[in-house]
């Protein structure tokens, strides 16, 4: 590790890198940890907006989304934006007015939409996160985890609408750069959000993607965030590479699974993997009926099971 690595290393308060098919965190670090997490609060608010609204819709601008301090694509009370160009400010240039806007037409209140984010973290697996509004600005309850918000950010990234934002340099229509600048320098990367104020630090999510691995990487509090993230992603790529444990083409003891199962390993685990298979006794004739049922485990911890079929 050099001196640059070394020193982000230091100052980062808490990490976090998960696989995001599998949802296996491959690394952390204080990640349990409960912090503000600045605009990096905006990937939830995305999320949420792309899975219920119609984002070709057109809306005005509503007086309380019009100057909200902090990072502002500078919205103006009735202008007509369509919910997609406001979703680009919101994750380009990380406008608060776009997250308040948002917000309101959703849900019709900041509350009530703060009420949303913490059911649908909470649904994601976000254990110890706490969600007071859509942008992320101070709160004194406002807080989440470096391992909630892995897990927020790769349910994220399995939309393909988040992906296509989020990936985006530059959205012309709207003329909004991205300020994230892991999209430039580290190869791979496909998203997803910074954040700063003087209380979170720089934070920051990323997602890359290489060799059929997509990850994602989380730093909260961390002075040279891109430094630390690539180091975190690199040092994840390097070790772990996804592999395939079951195959519903290949047979196991002339049955046959429904689905596959690709999983984050290193090779030293990939040695340790043990497929178990109980078989119902005798074994029926008939293709297509039930035979039992297959268990992958890594050493005394169960990855996956699946129910076995006799074969075609």
């Amino acid at each position: 590790m050099n001196n640059v690595h070394a020193d982000a290393a230091a100052s980062s308060r808490a990490e976090c890198v998960i696989e995001v098919s599998s949802k296996r965190i491959l690394s952390g670090r204080n990640q349990t940890q409960p912090l503000p997490m600045a605009s990096t609060t905006k990937v939830l608010t995305a999320c949420i907006i792309l899975e219920d609204c119609d984002i070709d819709k057109v809306i005005k601008i509503p007086a309380e989304g019009v100057g909200i301090e902090g990072s502002s694509v500078y919205l103006k009370a009735n202008e007509e934006f369509s919910i997609r160009d406001l979703l680009y400010g919101l994750m380009l240039r990380s406008g608060n007015d776009c997250a308040v806007t948002l917000a309101l037409h959703h849900s019709g209140s900041i509350e009530k939409f703060a009420r949303v984010m913490n059911e649908r973290a909470a649904a994601m697996g976000a254990e110890d996160s706490y969600f007071a509004n859509p942008h992320g600005l101070p709160h004194p309850k406002h807080h989440t985890t470096a391992r909630d918000l892995a897990v927020i950010a790769a349910h994220a990234m399995e939309n393909p609408a988040f992906c296509e934002i989020v990936s985006t340099k530059y959205y012309e229509p709207r003329g909004y750069y991205n300020k994230n600048k892991m999209l430039a320098n580290y190869d791979g990367a496909i998203g997803v959000k910074t954040g700063f104020t003087m209380e979170a630090g720089r934070c920051l999510v990323t997602s890359a993607e290489r060799g059929g691995m997509k990850l994602v990487s989380v730093v909260l509090n961390s002075p040279k965030m891109y430094e630390r993230s690539a180091q975190l992603l690199d040092t994840a790529f390097e070790n772990y590479h996804m592999t395939t444990l079951c195959n519903r083409e290949i047979a196991i003891d002339k049955c046959r699974c429904l689905y596959d199962f690709i999983y984050p390993l290193t090779a030293a685990e990939e040695e340790k993997i043990v497929i178990l298979t109980d078989l119902v006794s005798p074994l029926p004739t008939i293709a297509g009926e039930f035979a039992g049922q297959m268990k992958i485990m890594l050493e005394n911890n169960l990855l996956f099971s699946q129910n076995l079929y006799i074969m075609e």
